[in-house]
């Protein structure tokens, strides 16, 4: 759920990384961090569990436009990928406007792809979130491997991507796919706030007309 801030005129969106552990979430983040300019992010934070991270920074961009007239900063979140940080993989994506899921292109992480993926809809389910609403996006990382070791794209796609949404080969510790993962994304959600808005106005629109008429009914 966007945080809107009227005095400032800034809207806050929550972007979650999530997928397997070890499937390059966290090279994501880092990556973006490293590469976006200094006054559009704020600090990398991080906290550490035994085997896994997760890490969250602002980001302000300007390039991908505004909605009405109020900014919107993204905070970028990833969740740890083991089964047993399931706690924590919930709490983060509590209150998330949109995910960029992250699969490990690796042959011998099929499995792990396709019960993170249902992990997601489990837990978008027990916060309310249809899942065939939130914006999200597919990520194929590491297919610079050699392509023995590696599903291609389509096929990862035809077992993953069922809603179609942008999808993206990715070599996260490159750069490759990053910035258009996120591109993407962040575009989805400004999509879906502008429509929010609109529909708004429409109502707000609406109850005055309907205001208006019950005032001059009443007047004559």
């Amino acid at each position: 759920m966007p945080i809107v801030d009227h005095a400032t005129r800034l809207i806050t969106c929550k972007l979650v990384y999530y997928g397997p552990g070890r499937s390059g979430k966290t090279t994501n983040l880092t990556y973006l961090h490293g590469a976006l300019p200094g006054g559009q992010v704020g600090s990398l934070t991080s906290l550490a569990t035994r085997n896994d991270r997760t890490l969250f920074f602002d980001y302000l961009p300007v390039d991908l436009g505004t909605v009405g007239n109020y900014r919107v900063r993204f905070q970028l979140y990833t969740v740890p990928g083991q089964p047993y940080y399931a706690a924590i993989r919930q709490l983060v994506l509590q209150g998330a406007d949109g995910v960029a899921f992250v699969a490990d292109s690796q042959r011998h992480r099929w499995d792990d792809n396709i019960e993170s993926l249902q992990d997601l809809h489990v837990n978008l389910a027990a916060h309310g979130v249809d899942t065939r609403t939130l914006p999200l996006v597919m990520q194929y990382n590491k297919q610079d491997l050699p392509s023995a070791l590696v599903v291609p794209v389509d096929e990862l796609s035809a077992a993953l991507n069922f809603r179609a949404v942008p999808e993206f080969s990715a070599d996260a510790l490159q750069g490759t796919g990053v910035f258009s993962t996120l591109r993407a994304l962040g575009r989805a959600v400004l999509h879906g706030l502008g429509a929010a808005s609109t529909a708004a106005q429409a109502a707000a629109s609406t109850d005055r007309a309907a205001h208006t008429a019950v005032a001059t009914e009443v007047a004559a």
